[in-house]
């Protein structure tokens, strides 16, 4: 996988007590039991980690792992091609 996943997954294994190693690309935060608050604040977390904006939907319970690391990987194209 991209760096960007295993950037995710490190954010999750180290602030929502997510196993690094139970994660797999086609999990969805939903399947890993994170909530709407969990979300919130793994949104915020992901904002800091890779320096780009998120808007509350980019990140939604029925995403998978993958894709959540395509919508990262876009908004850091977008960011870099501003």
């Amino acid at each position: 996988m991209s760096s960007t996943y295993d950037r995710l997954v490190n954010l999750l294994s180290q602030g929502f007590g997510v196993e690094a190693h139970e994660v797999g690309p086609e999990d969805t935060f939903t399947d890993m039991e994170l909530d709407s608050l969990a979300l919130v604040e793994l949104t915020l977390a992901t904002q800091e980690e890779f320096g780009i904006s998120l808007s509350d939907d980019d990140l939604n319970p029925h995403h998978t792992m993958a894709e959540a690391a395509e919508v990262v990987d876009t908004k850091l194209v977008t960011a870099t091609s501003s």
